[in-house]
């Protein structure tokens, strides 16, 4: 990962690329960083003005928030720092929540969502395996065994419930692995930190987003990622999804290559 600039608010990013054509803002999952474009990141900005920005708590975005804090918020103000006022936005799992977050905030700087994997603000229910996930996941936190909250992430968004454990490519899991590590030792002592949640909620507003939609589903993945894509293909007119069924909840850093081709299908279809 190469140096990043930081906004005045202490956000990390990286913009690179020819600045001929309308930019394209990469948001990641919340089990990584910025990082996890690292495989399509000299290909896409060879060619593309591309922003990847480490969300707050991530990466190399460690300033503590002063009083309560909305990720898109922050979003909005590194994009008008970058004098970004129009964007096909990329968003993986929770970077695809804050991605219709911010096209619902301000719908002129957005051109095109293509949400992948969708999580965060999308997921409409709590179905068993998401559930089990939550538990694997507490029940480390409170015996004090980040490594194993750690490993739980691993276990159920890389490898995916539809799959044994440990059979997810062993260099995309130690990846998540270092970037889930880094956020839960920056977040450490941020328990008393207030996020501000979109009210109403996106899924409620749907309807209002007008923009061109792919939405990416990974068939291994836990199911309320399906059920979030169902949704947003219902509420979004004219939305599209596609489904690979044979990756899980980060198809990205699976299949680079064949990601990267999808991306620039999209991306040329929307010019």
């Amino acid at each position: 990962m190469t140096s990043p600039s930081w906004t005045s608010t202490g956000i990390a990013y990286e913009r690179a690329g020819p600045r001929a054509a309308l930019p394209v803002v990469l948001l990641h999952a919340g089990i990584a960083d910025r990082r996890m474009w690292d495989p399509l990141w000299p290909e896409l900005s060879a060619r593309r003005d591309v922003v990847r920005l480490d969300l707050r708590g991530f990466g190399e975005s460690i300033a503590r928030p002063r009083g309560p804090y909305s990720a898109a918020r922050d979003v909005l103000e590194t994009l008008t720092e970058l004098h970004i006022d129009r964007c096909h936005l990329v968003g993986a799992s929770y970077g695809a929540g804050l991605a219709v977050e911010v096209a619902l905030t301000q719908p002129e700087l957005v051109t095109s969502l293509f949400l992948v994997t969708p999580g965060g603000s999308l997921i409409p229910e709590r179905t068993p395996d998401l559930a089990a996930f939550g538990a694997a996941e507490q029940a480390a936190i409170e015996a004090g065994d980040i490594d194993a909250a750690v490993e739980a992430n691993v276990r159920w968004w890389v490898d995916g419930p539809g799959r044994e454990a440990g059979s997810a490519d062993p260099g995309v899991r130690e990846q998540v692995r270092q970037m889930q590590r880094l956020a839960f030792d920056i977040t450490e002592d941020w328990d008393d930190v207030e996020e501000i949640k979109p009210d109403p909620p996106p899924l409620d507003r749907l309807t209002e987003v007008g923009v061109p939609t792919l939405v990416l589903v990974g068939g291994l993945d836990i199911a309320a990622i399906a059920l979030a894509a169902d949704r947003l293909v219902a509420g979004i007119a004219g939305a599209r999804r596609v489904d690979w069924p044979d990756v899980a909840h980060v198809p990205s850093m699976e299949r680079p290559q064949e990601f990267l081709a999808l991306l620039d299908d999209w991306l040329a279809a929307q010019t």
